[in-house]
């Protein structure tokens, strides 16, 4: 079984390389990825596993899954989406909260991402989809379709100072996080700074 690998793994910040073809091999790929988010998140009883990429496990390829119901932990189904493209992205920027299953010890961060999204993507039946996001769905599969490209969402936080958060895990609150501090202790995240 493959592991959730975090920063500062250099396989995170590669380019994926597109499926093109969907083999027995990339539907294990699949069910790994469900695997570990499920797992991961019986781990940490405050948060849901909503998403996750392939790049997540150490696997350069185009292959994300997102849950299907981003409100309901109890639903456990996802739905994978090879080769996603980006095809519009639309309406407000807004900032609202995200974490990473590869950005480790509970960080939170106000990221920026448009309201609305189109997607291309081949399903696991090798049929095509086209999906127009809205709200949290837009958010989440920006979020993952940037980490095919190498990108993670603290790449997108300019005022570092006030955008970062800490999970507690005795209740699952956001607390703010002292930025300074953190990144003397965490240079491997933040290697600009």
């Amino acid at each position: 079984m493959k592991k959730i690998i975090v920063t500062p793994d250099p396989r995170l910040r590669e380019k994926s390389k597109k499926v093109n073809h969907i083999t027995d091999e990339t539907k294990k790929i699949i069910q790994d990825m469900v695997d570990l988010s499920l797992d991961w998140e019986k781990a940490h009883p405050h948060e849901l596993s909503a998403a996750m990429a392939a790049p997540q496990m150490g696997v350069n390829q185009r292959i994300i899954i997102i849950r299907d119901n981003l409100e309901d932990k109890d639903d456990q189904s996802f739905t994978a989406l090879i080769d996603p493209e980006v095809i519009k992205t639309e309406g407000k920027i807004t900032e609202d909260y995200e974490g990473c299953l590869s950005v480790p010890n509970g960080i939170y961060g106000l990221v920026p991402r448009p309201e609305k999204a189109r997607i291309k993507a081949k399903l696991i039946d090798g049929s095509e989809v086209r999906i127009k996001a809205k709200g949290p769905l837009t958010r989440t599969l920006l979020h993952e379709i940037d980490h095919l490209e190498g990108t993670l969402f603290i790449d997108h936080i300019k005022d570092k100072k006030d955008a970062f958060f800490h999970l507690r895990e005795d209740n699952g609150e956001l607390e703010p996080l002292d930025y300074d501090k953190y990144i003397k202790n965490n240079k491997e995240l933040f290697p600009d700074e």
